[in-house]
């Protein structure tokens, strides 16, 4: 009797587990969100440790003096705007050549379609390497204070040698991660961020150069994750099929890629320049000083809590693109679906944390009642902001899957530009809602929601 006690007590957990596992399956495909969410972590780790490495360069600058903290953060956001999204946005045509390669076994072709976006990297890498070095001019042109831009133009031409190695690492970014190749990427992210915070801690406080190690140490540190990485992928016997060694016929190959990537660019950038423009608009309205704090700090908040979206969009990404490119369009959408109620879950808990924290989130920007409490009236706006912003962000991880970029890119500019920040201006000055400009953000979503109803994958 008691054998037969224990063998139905140990079957009662069994169907437990079973009857959970059928009521998820009900509702999201398991197996497939299982993948993605294993997927997903090492990325969004990848993406926060690249995201700090400039980040600590500007913090050690920041510690110099006022004049040094002013200068290294508008540096720091004008490289963003003018040179990294637009390596980011190059490397895109990678996430639709390589992942659509891969899932067709054209294993080959993967390092060759590397290799002609390494060759367009340079070529444009050289041109904003220009515009960097005379940085100090421009940001003059622009209505910057003089002194601050000649500090934040200083600071641009130690970054230069950094530009082409994010670049670099933006392209062996996505070779690796259309063939799922992961957790080699949080290594080679994580260790040279832990190296870099020692380097800049050198070059500022036991060199001569001290404001200008900060950028130095973030060029340096950049180029040594593209080292490791370059290794890895030289090295590696995972690799013997899909990267061959330099090839003169990549050079054929650039032209075709150039008609992915410049969309791509376009896509990412309008993105960047939007949050920007928003930036900017908060200085031109009553009380800017409390207003500009507010949207600079709900763009970072936005834009830390777009590094978690981020990793299952290039979940989306990958797997999208490789179940096309194997010809499997059912299971491509079916990705996608599961992508999508994924973002959804995981926006309500960054959604929920804002809600219940934003106080305690608030007071690490500022220690002053009133823009926290201003901070806490924005709350609602922010939240709905981040729920769209995630699956956007989705989508044009399927966007970037499927090779339409150029699609998304007119989406960008049409509701960005043409529709949304017109409502936005509206809204801020002649409705003075003043800081709670962000109605664009849903305006993109909704359309790009339409689009891909209509396209139906």
């Amino acid at each position: 009797m008691s054998s037969h006690g224990d063998a139905e007590t140990e079957k009662r957990p069994l169907l437990k587990n079973n009857t959970a596992e059928r009521c998820w399956s009900k509702i999201i495909d398991v197996d497939e969100a299982k993948d993605q969410i294993l997927f997903a972590l090492p990325m969004i780790l990848t993406n926060v440790a690249y995201y700090f490495i400039p980040l600590v360069s500007v913090m050690f600058a920041g510690h110099l003096g006022e004049l040094e903290l002013a200068g290294s953060n508008l540096a720091n956001s004008w490289a963003a705007v003018s040179g990294f999204a637009l390596m980011v946005g190059l490397s895109g045509a990678l996430e639709t050549l390589c992942g659509q390669g891969y899932g067709a076994k054209q294993y080959m072709m993967l390092g060759i379609y590397l290799q002609a976006s390494c060759i367009i990297t340079i070529i444009f890498a050289i041109a904003v390497s220009v515009l960097w070095w005379y940085s100090d001019i421009v940001l003059t042109l622009l209505h910057q204070d003089p002194q601050i831009s000649k500090a934040a133009g200083l600071y641009l031409k130690y970054l230069i040698p950094g530009l082409l190695a994010y670049g670099f690492l933006q392209n062996i970014l996505r070779f690796l991660q259309t063939q799922s190749v992961i957790v080699p990427l949080v290594v080679c992210s994580l260790l040279p961020l832990l190296l870099h915070i020692g380097i800049a801690y050198a070059l500022v406080h036991w060199t001569a150069l001290a404001y200008k190690g900060a950028p130095l140490a973030a060029s340096i540190s950049l180029w040594i994750s593209v080292l490791m990485l370059g290794l890895y992928v030289l090295k590696a016997k995972k690799f013997k099929d899909t990267w061959k060694g330099f090839r003169s016929e990549s050079l054929g190959h650039i032209f075709s890629n150039l008609k992915i990537a410049l969309p791509s660019a376009a896509m990412v950038c309008l993105e960047y320049w939007a949050f920007e423009i928003l930036v900017l608009l908060a200085g031109l309205m009553p009380n800017s000083e409390v207003t500009t704090s507010l949207i600079a700090m709900c763009v970072n908040t936005e834009a830390i809590a777009y590094m978690v979206a981020y990793g299952l969009s290039a979940a989306a990404s990958t797997r999208v693109s490789n179940e096309l490119g194997a010809g499997n369009p059912g299971r491509a959408k079916r990705a996608m679906t599961v992508t999508l109620k994924l973002t959804i879950l995981l926006a309500l808990c960054v959604v929920l944390a804002l809600s219940f924290g934003h106080n305690l989130w608030a007071s690490s920007f500022s220690d002053s009642p009133v823009i926290i409490n201003a901070y806490a009236t924005m709350t609602p706006f922010l939240v709905a902001s981040i729920v769209c912003d995630f699956i956007q962000g989705i989508l044009s991880g399927v966007a970037r899957g499927c090779g339409w970029q150029h699609m998304a890119m007119f989406i960008n500019l049409a509701t960005y530009y043409l529709i949304g920040m017109p409502i936005a201006a509206l809204l801020g000055f002649q409705f003075k809602l003043y800081a709670k400009v962000k109605l664009q953000v849903l305006i993109n979503l909704l359309a790009k929601i339409y689009y891909f109803t209509k396209l139906n994958l």
